[in-house]
């Protein structure tokens, strides 16, 4: 029964997996850009539920509750500062896959390759 108390791994276990795969065994670029996603989603994941305390409360400090059990804010911080960065990359890499359409008039990398004479 302990190993089901902790799904939340075996979900980010699974999501980064199916990332990584994406990421490596995809030839098509926009593939490669969801897996991407899906790899940084399970990063947030991790970062979120380890930040959550059982039983904690926000860390709001008053002179009567100076002996209770506080949740550290500090990874949601940081997760949202990861979300905006990996909206940026995501943006960039389709920017970026529009010009090699453009380019190449395909998105498939081993077409590319092929174009390219490599």
């Amino acid at each position: 029964m302990e190993l089901l108390g902790l799904y939340y791994y075996w979900v980010f276990a699974i999501l980064l997996m199916v990332g990584f795969y994406a990421v490596i065994a995809k030839l098509n670029l926009i593939k490669k850009l969801i897996g991407l996603s899906l790899f940084q989603a399970a990063v947030f994941l991790l970062y979120i539920t380890m930040g959550k305390v059982e039983g904690g409360t926000a860390p709001i400090i008053s002179s009567e509750m100076a002996e209770r059990l506080y949740s550290n804010p500090l990874p949601q911080v940081l997760i949202l500062t990861a979300i905006v960065v990996g909206i940026s990359t995501t943006a960039l890499g389709l920017g970026i896959v529009v010009r090699i359409k453009e380019e190449y008039d395909t998105i498939e990398e081993h077409e590319i390759q092929e174009i390219d004479g490599k």
